[in-house]
């Protein structure tokens, strides 16, 4: 499966890239944690240079987060309710996560939107409160590209680092990826069968 990854942004490259993280952003259940680090595995080798790998996770992150943006701009906090009670199934976004990314908003202010691309939880949701709130989208921009870059630069930095190991712990590199990958869509599906069903 690792081969797979690298050979999907090798053939992809930077736009590969950008768009793996667009789709991460709108798509929650596609993760960056396996993305970025087999992206600064591609950009270790020389295949692609590491700054415009960073450059292209930032952007296409960008780009997905303003759809969220947007929508919780145009839509409000009772709009964005009813979108996630009537269609939020398989984005598994449910009215309580509108509500728990207000809630973070309202207590940390527009830097919340920096810190929370640093959290995988809160990462996707972050940007709907900010347009609730309807934060300028340049301060929107500025504070998503503060947290987008630190995020990004760390995984990248990690799968970077991995090259020069990477034969000899390439076995250990499957399986954990393999791990990872069935934890993430297990938890994805368990999250949609149960869709609905929380307790108030």
């Amino acid at each position: 499966m690792t081969e797979w990854i690298i050979e999907l942004i090798q053939r992809g490259g930077y736009f590969g890239v950008a768009m793996l993280m667009l789709l991460e952003n709108v798509f929650p259940p596609i993760p960056s944690e396996l993305v970025l680090p087999f992206a600064g595995y591609v950009a270790a080798t020389g295949e692609l240079h590491p700054a415009g790998v960073w450059a292209a996770a930032i952007a296409g992150s960008l780009a997905g987060a303003l759809p969220w943006y947007w929508a919780g701009r145009l839509l409000g906090v009772n709009g964005l309710r009813e979108f996630a009670r009537r269609h939020g199934r398989w984005l598994t976004l449910e009215p309580h996560h509108v509500d728990a990314a207000n809630a973070w908003f309202r207590r940390h202010g527009p830097a919340s939107v920096g810190f929370g691309r640093l959290v995988p939880t809160v990462r996707s949701v972050i940007s709907l409160p900010a347009g609730v709130a309807k934060m300028r989208i340049h301060a929107f921009l500025f504070w998503s590209t503060l947290g987008t870059a630190a995020w990004s630069a760390l995984l990248l930095g990690a799968g970077y680092m991995l090259q020069s190991r990477y034969e000899s712990v390439q076995d250990a590199v499957e399986w954990i990826a393999r791990g990872v990958l069935v934890l993430l869509v297990g938890a994805y599906l368990w999250r949609v069968a149960r869709f609905g069903k929380r307790k108030a």
